[in-house]
């Protein structure tokens, strides 16, 4: 087989990049369903206060603030030992509601890994896969994710755009 190794290093750093946001993408679940981003929201800590602020324990805490340093997703200050989040990681993970928020994005992602095994059985059979056999996590982050978007515009463009609509509202 001739593997032209630039492309073969471009592939794999594609590829890389995608495993990264895979595997942290049950990170990111498991930060907001236990209050991780929140707590830290509220100032910096270290990962025995955090854990205290959120009824976990310290190890696992000290494992997720160490994969979540290193991914960018809090910021670590060596001087203090503690973590923290900028403002805007702040507003994208803990504040729900805002514009930014990407929890529900990441719960959307985590998703299909759950649906896998009737995918399998839908390849093998053809039988087809309903919309209702997905998992809670899809139709939860959808209307996490989706739910500011939906209210910026269903009134301001979403019924204008429709012909009548409008005019029937008032």
């Amino acid at each position: 087989m001739a593997v032209d190794e630039a492309k073969m290093q471009a592939f794999m750093g594609k590829f890389v990049q995608d495993l990264g946001a895979v595997m942290h993408a049950a990170t990111i679940v498991l930060g907001d369903e236990l209050g991780l981003y929140k707590a830290l929201a509220e100032g910096p800590a270290a990962a025995e206060r955090l854990a205290a602020k959120t009824g976990t324990d310290p190890r696992y805490v000290a494992e997720w603030l160490a994969s979540q340093a290193a991914s960018g997703y809090v910021e670590y200050d060596p001087s203090r030992r503690e973590f923290h989040l900028s403002e805007e990681q702040a507003y994208a993970l803990a504040v729900d509601g805002s514009p930014a928020f990407v929890p529900g994005a990441f719960e959307i992602a985590v998703a299909p890994f759950k649906a896998i095994p009737g995918m399998i059985d839908a390849f093998r059979t053809g039988r087809g896969a309903g919309w209702l056999e997905h998992d809670a996590a899809l139709f939860h982050g959808t209307q996490r994710f989706s739910r500011l978007t939906y209210v910026a515009n269903l009134v301001s463009h979403w019924i204008p755009a429709l012909e009548g609509v409008e005019a029937k509202r008032t």
